[in-house]
């Protein structure tokens, strides 16, 4: 595995393979590896011949107040997991090599980035516009074939997919189900936030997400009643939510009922420090 800091560079490193024709995958990540970071990392060694993972914690999604100065780093122990797994290129700029002197431009996705996590009561539109701008940077900066993201992360991966729409990336985006742990409590970087007790707690989540599937698995058409069994598990537990919400799993409008397209319910909470969110699909 050969570590890369500069852009330059890793173009360079990636001439040879694009002339014999390898196919490329992209992870972008912000390090702090657990088993979703593995299982987009191994999604990719298995499909591509060339697997890039970039580490990058992205100063400019993270708002006033949020936790971009203690969000988990630890770029050697993140290095020997990506050596082990077999990335070929390990990319982990410094600031100033994504965000040199002089950079203005950003990039936004209009429609999709107001609500959930962008409505402006919370992480608002410009979380988004940071997410954007700089998985832009790195589509350009690496060309993948395929660039691979995890459904925890729903929103931001429905953002990205009309992104490359859009601006007609060539690149083929490829979302994994999330990975869990033991209890269910989908993986996260900030799940080490958790004491024991918030943890317990942060079980919720998860139950109230399989309620609200096992209700519209049971035939129930209307929205109300699935989020009302989310609810009522998130009350039990203790966890007022940010957000709990039903919405069309391509455009993020709201889902009057569950009889046509998939539907995405979504949910946010914050249990102690940690901001967490987690997500099931429903129907399709």
């Amino acid at each position: 595995m050969r570590t890369v800091r500069a852009r330059a560079e890793l173009r360079q490193c990636l001439i040879e393979p694009r002339r014999r024709g390898e196919s490329i995958g992209l992870v972008p990540t912000m390090g702090d590896f657990h088993g979703g970071h593995l299982s987009l990392i191994r999604a990719a060694r298995r499909s591509c011949d060339v697997v890039v993972v970039t580490l990058f914690v992205n100063p400019t999604q993270f708002g006033a107040g949020e936790d971009f100065e203690s969000y988990p780093r630890d770029e050697t122990r993140d290095l020997a997991v990506a050596e082990k797994e077999g990335v070929d290129l390990f990319f982990a700029p410094p600031a100033e090599e994504v965000y040199p002197a002089g950079f203005t431009t950003a990039v936004e996705v209009l429609g999709l980035t107001e609500v959930l996590c962008g409505a402006p009561e919370l992480r608002g539109p410009e979380h988004f516009r940071g997410v954007t701008t700089v998985v832009a940077k790195l589509l350009n900066i690496v060309q993948p074939d395929v660039a691979f993201f995890g459904q925890k992360d729903a929103q931001q991966a429905i953002v990205i997919r009309r992104m490359v729409r859009d601006l007609d990336f060539p690149v083929r985006t490829e979302v994994l189900p999330t990975v869990r742990e033991p209890d269910g409590l989908a993986m996260s970087s900030r799940n080490r936030y958790l004491t024991d007790e918030e943890r317990r707690r942060a079980t919720a989540l998860h139950r109230a997400l399989s309620a609200a599937a096992e209700v519209a698995g049971g035939g129930e058409r209307s929205v109300e009643p699935v989020l009302a069994a989310a609810r009522a598990e998130l009350r039990e537990a203790g966890v007022e939510p940010e957000y709990l919400e039903a919405r069309d799993a391509e455009d993020l409008t709201p889902a009057e009922s569950l009889n046509g397209r998939p539907v995405l319910v979504a949910l946010a909470a914050r249990v102690g420090r940690a901001r967490l969110i987690d997500n099931t699909l429903i129907g399709g």
